[in-house]
């Protein structure tokens, strides 16, 4: 089987080494308390886009710090009673997609939202505010303003902010919402879970934010991992500071977020992924309690993996429209 890092077996059992910080409960514990003091202010704005059976709107909300944020909601025009609902995320960079690609689920009878990340290629906002480096990427922003200032923590809220939001739509119910998203998305799709665990299913795809030391020590610290040297370059160019530096990303590491999950996970990795070594993924997915499984493609990078949109949407609709 060809690979760029460990062989299948020793992935399936590998766990990771990152630092996990020494309050890492308490540290997401007060970031939740945070959360849910604020009032959303959630406003639904009829999009531009609409279809003759579902509607499509711009849905704003207010997240911690302050920031407006922004997600396409689109829902089915006669669904009977509340309905399930799936949370798309998505890739670093990036943006919540066209509306038209929501209709396949919405035809289902679910509703769908799906987010912008602060700061990114959609339209919610970054409030900014923090000391120190900004430059080339999310995961060293907030770095040396302190812990609870790191982006990554708060677009982790987010997503279960939104989770939550989603929950309490009277059109939803909340016994049948479940997350997807491919490398950021899967990221997230992780953390939302974790942090808002009735979420019932998950389907990450190769998931980003894992394991940074790994990363590291593989020497794939370029393409999305890039700002980790770039950081370490401009800002600690002997890693004197490097035992902090990575017990501080410990907290926005989603390996560590992972236990908490309760909801079933599928999860896709691609064997030869150079961007999101599989390792860090698979540091992730073994500390999964719930029921879990991979579909694992041997030849594929960090690329489309053929056939796990189809597996995804009938992953959804045997666990929410079925039995």
């Amino acid at each position: 089987m060809p690979m760029v890092d460990m062989p299948l077996e020793k992935l399936r059992q590998y766990e990771g080494i990152n630092p996990r910080p020494g309050d890492f409960d308490a540290y997401w514990e007060r970031a939740l308390a945070e959360m849910r003091a604020v009032d959303p202010q959630v406003e639904l704005v009829p999009s531009e886009f609409q279809t003759p059976f579902a509607e499509c709107f711009h849905l704003y909300f207010t997240g911690v710090r302050g920031a407006r944020i922004h997600a396409k909601y689109v829902r089915p025009k006669h669904a009977a009673g509340p309905h399930p609902a799936v949370l798309q995320f998505h890739g670093y960079t990036g943006r919540s997609g066209d509306w038209h690609e929501k209709l396949g689920y919405a035809a289902l009878g679910f509703s769908v939202l799906a987010m912008d990340c602060r700061g990114q290629g959609g339209r919610s906002e970054d409030t900014g505010g923090v000391k120190g480096n900004t430059h080339r990427g999310h995961i060293i922003r907030g770095l040396d303003s302190g812990e609870d200032d790191l982006l990554f923590r708060h677009i982790f809220l987010d997503t279960a902010q939104l989770a939550s939001i989603a929950m309490s739509l009277p059109e939803v119910d909340p016994e049948r919402v479940g997350a997807m998203g491919g490398s950021q998305g899967g990221a997230l799709t992780i953390a939302c879970a974790a942090l808002e665990p009735r979420i019932k299913r998950l389907a990450p795809v190769y998931p980003f934010l894992s394991d940074y030391r790994r990363v590291w020590q593989m020497d794939l610290a370029v393409n999305a991992y890039e700002e980790l040297r770039t950081y370490f370059r401009q800002f600690d160019p002997l890693h004197q500071r490097e035992d902090e530096i990575f017990t501080r990303l410990g907290y926005i590491d989603i390996q560590h977020l992972a236990e908490r999950i309760q909801g079933e996970v599928m999860m896709g990795v691609g064997l030869m992924d150079t961007v999101c070594p599989p390792s860090t993924q698979y540091a992730a997915f073994n500390k999964i309690k719930a029921p879990k499984q991979d579909i694992v493609y041997p030849d594929f990078g960090h690329e489309a993996l053929p056939g796990f949109a189809d597996r995804t949407m009938q992953f959804f609709i045997e666990g929410f429209l079925q039995g």
